[in-house]
């Protein structure tokens, strides 16, 4: 077995909002895992609420960092987060860089999410619309929790409208004005490297020309469905995955914001369906190569 990513700390995959380790028997991170694992990595997929703000995700994640030091007897973790997942693992880092090795953003919205902005001006929570979607959401979270398979812990609470708000521009502002390791200084920048001994890394992708992406996103539903939410853009207009903007994920140093994959895509989700040139799982195993040889 090659021993490739066979990092020095464990590897922790954080989902985003309505994210999940396993329905049934389909995997949140869909080939990634066994891909990283054949390499020689230890990875380890947590599980935190699919619907609530980033900080009581991120104290979850501390409680589940605690457990894999205490298990693994590893001195830190490197965290991998996708979309929200990447404010939770930076929380966490945040508060305990002790025990956090690295920060990875896959498609996180660093700077906020305009598909969320959107939503929160057209569906405010005191609206009859508003109250269907969150009624839609809580309903979708309910039969997900039924179906998971890959987490056995306490159930984990809800909050739908701080899950919201922890995604509009607003909130992320007010989010990384508290936190703003591995930030960019400049709009469409890079940000340090390493922060309080923690590093930090991001990449994305953008929808790419073309009425499917052409490939196997010619038979995905969610590709069709980030290319609905990727009109609600305005300032990064033409430069998103549908729900995150390019610029707005940029997290440290930035490995690439142009893949051609949407939201879903960037992990590996509806059973591998990504577009054309698009390598999700390569990504993640070059990764491992990356942190291990950076020493962690």
């Amino acid at each position: 077995m090659s021993q490739g990513s066979a990092t020095r700390y464990p590897l922790v995959l954080v989902p985003g909002m309505l994210g999940f380790i396993r329905l049934l028997l389909y995997p949140y991170w869909f080939g990634i895992i066994s891909a990283l694992r054949r390499d020689g990595a230890t990875v380890i997929a947590v599980q935190v609420s699919p619907l609530n703000s980033t900080e009581v995700r991120g104290e979850q994640l501390l409680a589940r960092i605690e457990e894999i030091l205490h298990d693994t007897g590893a001195e830190k973790v490197n965290l991998i987060g996708h979309s929200q997942g990447s404010l939770t693992a930076r929380y966490a880092a945040a508060k305990r860089p002790d025990q956090v090795a690295s920060v990875t953003s896959v498609a996180g919205p660093n700077h906020g999410s305009e598909l969320a902005d959107y939503l929160h001006d057209h569906y405010p929570a005191d609206s009859a619309r508003g109250r269907l979607l969150t009624f839609f959401l809580w309903l979708i979270s309910a039969l997900m929790c039924l179906l998971e398979t890959g987490y056995r812990g306490p159930r984990l609470p809800v909050d739908i409208p701080a899950s919201h708000q922890s995604l509009t521009t607003a909130g992320v502002a007010l989010f990384n004005q508290r936190y703003p390791q591995g930030l960019p200084d400049t709009w469409g920048g890079h940000g340090p490297e390493v922060v309080n001994g923690v590093r930090y890394y991001s990449w994305s992708g953008t929808l790419q020309p073309g009425k499917t992406d052409r490939g196997c996103n010619l038979f995905d539903g969610t590709n069709r469905s980030c290319r609905l939410f990727a009109r609600t853009f305005v300032r990064e207009a033409g430069h998103c995955d549908g729900m995150v903007g390019r610029y707005s994920s940029h997290l440290g140093t930035v490995i690439g914001d142009q893949y051609p994959m949407d939201h879903f895509d960037i992990v590996n989700q509806s059973l591998g369906l990504v577009g054309k040139g698009a390598e999700p799982v390569r990504l993640f195993v070059e990764h491992a190569a990356r942190l291990k040889a950076a020493g962690v």
